[in-house]
């Protein structure tokens, strides 16, 4: 039951709607003397736990509200103390928010694209930010679903923390920090220890991240069994957080490999894995830097970890006359490479060795895993398709092992393709911030990579972060050719629109050239996903697909990369084009 009622006054305010009860505060909706509403916060000063107090007896909720005043954070506005019933309160008060939790926002919408996800912890990091770089840093310890408010007063959800019970100066002692009644799934491993920091408020926001996009909380388990007993409940999470982070299968736009690595960083349960600070985190947000994938388990050793055989195949297809258009670079790659695998003979009396490997690098979605796929049909060799996922593993050296039984595999089935997609996951620069054991995985990748040509292998890795591949991968004699991957020229976009619909009940007279107008900039998976769309509308209207339908589809379908993202992969290109060039450029002398 609620202390204060409707209409009652407590200090200068007066109590307007009753809205929350917890187990040592209430809070309120009040109005000021000028009418204007405000939240109030009632704290029974009897029920607050000894942690909860500052070494001169002050409430630390109270001192820590008086020093906010940032558009992320709730505002401070007043406090004081009053005697109820012969108990003893204080109050905090603060600006009042119009509008309604993180939770309440995506238990009513659901799971949010990547791109309001973004938006909204871009937002809750300003807020941490601003706390983190206070003259005594302040840690929240509760940064959750439930403590991010919404501002809707302006026409926009302004993200905004509250709630600063379990706040704490960075400079107290572990001593003073109570974890009952918190959410475990947003508590940092040494949080739930009762360890807090600056890194354990970065664990929490990379939680609300995952929990927007994926619509549940990280290493989520059932807790129902043990709701009263926080030990067990710490039994079952530690559990859940020794497997690797669960990344859902959905085809979400723009959930790439940074978003994934940035969840996997900001979430790492080894505390020196995470995120330096918010700012880092925000960078990695806004694409300013890249980050690699890490492990987010502890290192576990094994007495003997078997090695994976990987699966092979001989590839049957069309080769290069499936791929439409791109003739240049398919020419390009045909006398580069194609002639020298198909003819390695003739190469040797001129004293011309077979390359060893190719990197396809570009922007996602362009079919980087098709050209490859394609490009083995047109050399004839076996074919070996590999995922970073495949090779890695928690075990002390179990990578190194894979990753030397795919090579055996591959020379014992000669001559072979080994494809290795999102090549930066299995090969980081080990220059940035990577695990002991990623390095040693990269070691191995090197020393496994020398004169391959020679043993009958032929290596293509993909990537859409050839900045983030260790370079040594990247130097003469192991990935020799780069071929930039980009979206789908004039020619191309026309051809793959014909293509994808020949199978189709269409209408006779396509204008495939002012398709091909209409989508520039496109990539293929835009193209593929336009005429899916169209055949969906000509299902519905029992008709065939006609240019009026495809056209209307794609002027409500926005291409998936911006201009400002093209323009980034053009200036990689250039910088792998100028490294080719100070590559092969000869030495003078000998």
């Amino acid at each position: 039951m609620f202390t204060l009622a409707k209409k009652q006054d407590i200090g200068a305010y007066i109590i307007t709607f009753p809205i929350k009860e917890g187990d040592y505060a209430e809070s309120y909706r009040v109005k000021d003397a000028d009418g204007k509403n405000r939240f109030l916060k009632l704290i029974n000063c009897a029920k607050l736990h000894r942690t909860q107090f500052d070494a001169n007896g002050n409430i630390l909720e109270v001192q820590i509200a008086k020093a906010l005043n940032h558009p992320n954070v709730v505002k401070y506005h007043d406090n004081g103390e009053v005697v109820l019933d012969g108990r003893k309160f204080a109050y905090i008060v603060f600006d009042y928010i119009s509008g309604e939790t993180t939770s309440q926002y995506i238990a009513r919408e659901g799971s949010l694209s990547v791109y309001d996800a973004k938006t909204i912890v871009l937002g809750i990091l300003n807020g941490v930010k601003f706390l983190h770089t206070q003259q005594e840093p302040i840690i929240h310890n509760e940064v959750t679903i439930q403590n991010v408010m919404l501002d809707m007063s302006k026409g926009l959800n302004t993200p905004r923390i509250i709630d600063f019970g379990y706040a704490r100066y960075l400079s107290q002692g572990s001593s003073s920090f109570n974890r009952n009644g918190l959410s475990p799934f947003y508590l940092a491993p040494e949080a739930l220890n009762g360890v807090f920091s600056i890194k354990s408020d970065i664990f929490s926001v990379g939680a609300i991240l995952y929990n927007l996009i994926f619509g549940i909380p990280p290493y989520y388990v059932d807790l129902s069994e043990c709701k009263d007993d926080l030990t067990a409940q710490r039994v079952k999470i530690d559990a859940q957080r020794e497997l690797p982070l669960h990344i859902p299968d959905e085809n979400k736009f723009e959930l790439d490999e940074q978003v994934t690595n940035i969840m996997r960083k900001a979430l790492a349960t080894d505390i020196e894995e995470r995120f330096e600070s918010v700012d880092d985190f925000i960078r990695a947000l806004n694409g300013e830097i890249k980050v690699a994938r890490i492990d987010n388990q502890k290192t576990i050793k094994s007495e003997e970890t078997p090695t994976k055989k990987v699966p092979h195949s001989v590839p049957k297809g069309k080769g290069f006359s499936a791929i439409a258009g791109m003739d240049e670079l398919k020419e390009q790659m045909r006398v580069e490479v194609i002639d020298a695998l198909n003819s390695p003979e003739e190469y040797a009396k001129y004293g011309l060795t077979i390359p060893n490997g190719m990197l396809l690098y570009g922007p996602p979605g362009c079919g980087k895993t098709f050209f490859a796929k394609h490009f083995a049909e047109e050399v004839g060799f076996n074919f070996m398709l590999i995922k970073p996922s495949s090779l890695k593993s928690r075990f002390v050296n179990a990578t190194q092992e894979n990753i030397a039984q795919m090579f055996k595999d591959a020379e014992e089935n000669a001559p072979t393709i080994i494809f290795i997609d999102e090549m930066n996951e299995l090969v980081p620069n080990r220059d940035s911030d990577v695990h002991e054991m990623a390095r040693s995985a990269v070691n191995e990748m090197l020393a496994q990579m020398d004169r391959t040509g020679e043993r009958g292998i032929f290596i293509i890795g993909a990537t859409n972060y050839p900045d983030m591949i260790d370079p040594a991968i990247l130097r003469a004699g192991r990935l020799d050719k780069k071929y930039y991957i980009g979206t789908p020229d004039f020619k191309a976009r026309s051809l793959m629109f014909e293509l994808y619909l020949k199978s189709r009940p269409y209408d006779f007279g396509l204008d495939y050239e002012k398709l091909a107008q209409l989508t520039e900039n496109y990539v293929s998976a835009d193209l593929e996903m336009i005429v899916n769309d169209a055949s969906r509308i000509a299902l519905r209207q029992k008709s065939r697909i006609t240019m009026a339908i495809l056209e209307d589809v794609i002027s409500k379908t926005k291409p998936s990369l911006t201009k400002s993202e093209l323009d980034k992969y053009l200036r990689i290109k250039a910088t792998m084009a100028g490294e080719q060039i100070q590559q092969s450029r000869r030495g003078i002398g000998f």
